[in-house]
């Protein structure tokens, strides 16, 4: 019965709630459900979570409109002042590959400070992203990607290093 109302919860977010024009009315409902929201966040239109309580967001960030934050399979932290651009997929959870009935496996995945995610891409599960990196436009991120590193690609490989006077 707890499945099924945590269901109807989601539900009711994701579908309801989370089209509601006004931001600080979803902040409340989000504050309410999300493990943590830091300050002077911004959760956009139409941003859709799995599990919300294993969902972590820093200071100063924000989520852009259709991204979907994934917390089934693992945690998901977010860090400071991270810019999550649109239609961005964040997985913990997938289907083992090498599994003739497609079992499930999860893992952690952990975006440090001053990231930025471009739009449309995707992060699957037990991936780390350090400080300072950028993922460009379209990338699929399948490894962990070093701080102040430029990835892209499917799989996101290194292109070039970030500089910057402020890390």
């Amino acid at each position: 019965m707890a499945g099924m109302i945590m269901g109807l919860l989601n539900w009711l977010y994701n579908k309801v709630l989370a089209r509601i024009p006004f931001h600080a009315i979803r902040l409340f409902f989000l504050r309410l459900r999300v493990g943590r929201i830091g300050k002077d966040s911004a959760i956009l239109l139409n941003v859709e979570f799995r599990i919300h309580k294993n969902i972590s967001i820093g200071d100063h960030t924000i989520i852009n409109s259709r991204v979907l934050l994934d917390g089934r399979g693992g945690k998901l932290t977010i860090g400071n002042n991270v810019d999550i651009a649109q239609e961005t997929n964040i997985w913990t959870l997938q289907h083992d590959v090498q599994d003739d009935y497609h079992s499930s496996t999860g893992g952690d995945v952990e975006i440090a400070d001053y990231v930025w995610v471009a739009s449309r891409v995707t992060i699957l599960p037990g991936v780390k992203i350090g400080r300072g990196a950028v993922v460009a436009c379209n990338s699929v991120v399948t490894r962990d990607v070093e701080p102040m590193t430029i990835v892209a690609g499917i799989p996101a490989k290194k292109i070039g290093e970030r500089k910057s006077g402020v890390y």
